[in-house]
C-alpha cells in the first residue's frame, strides 16, 4: 500500500510551536497547508512568512483537507465548533497531537479515570483520530529530521484505529524527516504518554518499540 503522498491538502488548527513547525516542515515536502488559531488570521503573519503556510479561520482549515492536525492545548479541543470537521474529505485523516497536562488544562475526569487523551479528543471531535507528535519536543522537529536509513534517525511512535488514516500518518513522519512506529490501535497510545519511557526520548525506532513494549 502506498504510504508516502505528495501534494496532499493539509489543514493545521493551532498555530504554536508544534503545528508551526509542522506547517514549515510539510510545505517543505510540497504540501498545502492552511493554519489557523483562535485569535484569527491576522494574527499570523509572522507564521505565515516562517512557514509558507496560508492563515485562515478555523473553521476553514479543514476544508476539503486530506490531512488535519489538531495542535491546540487539551483543554481547547472540547471548545473547538462542533461539526468542525465536517468539510474536510471523506476518510480525512485526523491528527492528535496533543498530551494532558492537569496543571495546564484542568481536571479531565474520562482522562483521570485511565482514558488515553487520544480517545478524549476523538470522542470531543466525534472523528477517529491518529496519534502522533505529542512526545518530541517541537524544535527537535527542525533540528532531528533526517533522510530516510540515516544512522541513528529518530524515530516517532504512531498508533490509531483507522488503518487507512494511520497509513497517511506513517507515510508523513518517514516524510517529514523520522522514523514511524506503528504502536498498533489508538488505546495503546497510553504507552507514550506523558509519564512514560517513550515519552520525550530522542531514538532510533529499535529502542522506541522497546521502550514502548516495557512501558
Amino acid at each position: 500500500m502506498e504510504i508516502r503522498r505528495i501534494g496532499m491538502k493539509i489543514g493545521i488548527i493551532g498555530a504554536g510551536h508544534i503545528g508551526g513547525n509542522l506547517a514549515q516542515l510539510l510545505v517543505q515536502h510540497g504540501h498545502e497547508v492552511v493554519i489557523a488559531n483562535s485569535r484569527g488570521p491576522a494574527t499570523l503573519g509572522a507564521v505565515a512568512q516562517r512557514t509558507g503556510a496560508t492563515p485562515v479561520e478555523v473553521a476553514d482549515a479543514p476544508r476539503d483537507a486530506e490531512v488535519v492536525i489538531v495542535a491546540v492545548p487539551l483543554r481547547a479541543v472540547a471548545e473547538l465548533p462542533k461539526g468542525l470537521l465536517d468539510t474536510a474529505r471523506p476518510g480525512v485523516a485526523v491528527i492528535d497531537t496533543n498530551n494532558y497536562y492537569p496543571q495546564r488544562d484542568g481536571q479531565i475526569r474520562p482522562i483521570d479515570d485511565g482514558m488515553t487523551s487520544a480517545r478524549w479528543v476523538s470522542e470531543q471531535l466525534a472523528r477517529p483520530v491518529v496519534k502522533a507528535f505529542n512526545n518530541i519536543v517541537a524544535q527537535q522537529l527542525l533540528d532531528r529530521h533526517t533522510k530516510p536509513g540515516t544512522e541513528g534517525r529518530r524515530a516517532l511512535p504512531v498508533a490509531g484505529d483507522d488503518g487507512a488514516a494511520k497509513t497517511v500518518v506513517l507515510g508523513l513522519v518517514d516524510e517529514i524527516g523520522f522514523d514511524a512506529v506503528d504502536v498498533g490501535g489508538l488505546d495503546e497510545s497510553w504507552r507514550y504518554q506523558p509519564g512514560t519511557p517513550a515519552y520525550g526520548p530522542d531514538v532510533t525506532a529499535a529502542k522506541l518499540i522497546e521502550l514502548l513494549e516495557g512501558a
